[in-house]
């Protein structure tokens, strides 16, 4: 990330090229190599069969980091057309990718948590922390010159520690790349505060105080996909932990919160987001460059309000059958509560869930663990699928350990 910082990296950030390779019986002639690159820009090679899922690599990276709060990263990659996808876990790698071995791709924050406080482990903080500086140096995080500034200065905290003049040259901030676009004025005002404000803290201390500074951004979480709206102007749309937002230049226009997003949907190459705005129902069409762009943003859609919106994040199952990834208007969530008798607390056998009809969606039996609640709900597809995901009551929970 930074061209010429001379800092000794912390012991727990040393990453060194790894390779592991998929159970097979098949021959090694019918591997594939494939290139994760890490959020420090560090790579970890592997070998994978023909047939080896997506959830391999998200298991294997999250083992290398001994990752307990798995749910907020995801692998993504780009296709020879320069579309971006994220890595489905239950579908096979080479059905997904549109290339030819060897594959490359990037380890990411794929849901970015609401509150920073929230997070349980120091090694989540830290890879989030990762991702907010690599938005920071590619302008996907907006923000006023102030806030710039100090988010600069964490960055420097956290990297090089205390100011010390004998180590640190008048120009020492240039060395560092953190903005696409590095004024001298920002760069002063990032030493002044460096100097002044943040000694004492440590690396983790730093990076904290710039999660909790970063998540209160307009921009904050937002991958921003490129449209024109009815008009023809250009705009930007994201989804983040609040709903989602409409960008012109860098001014939010609009923000539907998830409780009042009714349904996303597209044809072709417009996407559409029906919602309630100022007490009234409202339908914004927006129009993409390609079906393939607009499919992307409405999964991304759909799998955000899943995440934000509906159940714990350990249990959200992204849809992600090739029945139901065909208009989006024939794809939407519903919730269905149900009761369930108790059968103990904690963990206890399973039970079955007799078939049920909803909407002439027909949902078939399936095994599910004991819940420590009175009841729970299906979160369902409406439509030609069978494919359902079980929350428990109450809502979804930022992290699981």
């Amino acid at each position: 990330m930074f061209a010429s910082c001379h800092c000794v990296p912390r012991g727990r950030r040393t990453m060194k090229m790894i390779h592991f390779r998929s159970s097979s019986i098949k021959s090694l002639s019918q591997e594939m190599k494939c290139t994760i690159r890490l959020l420090d820009d560090s790579e970890i090679s592997c070998h994978i069969q023909r047939e080896t899922k997506g959830q391999f690599l998200i298991d294997h990276i999250c083992n290398y980091y001994s990752l307990l709060e798995k749910d907020y990263f995801g692998i993504r990659y780009v296709d020879p057309e320069k579309q971006r996808h994220w890595l489905e876990p239950n579908k096979s790698i080479s059905k997904q990718m549109k290339s030819h071995p060897p594959y490359t791709m990037c380890f990411r924050v794929k849901f970015y948590p609401h509150e920073p406080l929230k997070i349980k482990e120091e090694l989540t903080r830290y890879l989030l922390y990762l991702q907010i500086k690599r938005d920071i140096f590619h302008g996907r995080l907006l923000c006023s010159f102030s806030d710039a500034a100090y988010l600069g200065a964490c960055i420097v905290q956290a990297e090089l520690g205390d100011y010390d003049p004998d180590e640190h040259p008048e120009n020492y901030i240039s060395e560092f790349e953190i903005f696409p676009k590095q004024s001298q004025k920002l760069e002063r005002k990032i030493v002044e505060i460096h100097k002044n404000e943040l000694r004492g803290q440590t690396p983790p201390v730093a990076e904290f105080n710039l999660l909790l500074k970063a998540h209160t951004l307009e921009t904050y979480g937002v991958d921003p996909h490129p449209c024109k709206d009815s008009t023809g102007t250009t705009t930007f749309l994201g989804f983040t932990a609040a709903g989602f937002v409409v960008f012109q230049g860098n001014k939010r226009i609009h923000l539907i919160k998830w409780p009042d997003v009714c349904k996303l949907k597209f044809e072709g190459k417009t996407f559409y987001v029906i919602g309630t705005q100022k007490e009234k129902k409202a339908m914004l069409a927006f129009h993409t460059s390609t079906p393939a762009a607009c499919k992307h943003l409405w999964k991304c859609g759909v799998e955000n309000q899943a995440f934000y919106k509906y159940a714990k994040s350990s249990q959200i199952k992204t849809v992600s059958s090739s029945k139901i990834f065909f208009k989006g208007s024939r794809f939407r969530y519903r919730w269905v509560p149900i009761s369930v008798p108790m059968m103990g607390l904690g963990r206890g056998p399973p039970f079955l869930l007799e078939p049920c009809i909803v909407n002439q969606c027909t949902l078939a039996c399936i095994p599910v663990l004991v819940l420590p609640f009175h009841s729970i709900y299906l979160l369902c597809s409406q439509g030609p699928s069978n494919s359902i995901v079980v929350s428990s009551q109450g809502g979804r929970e930022d992290a699981d350990p």
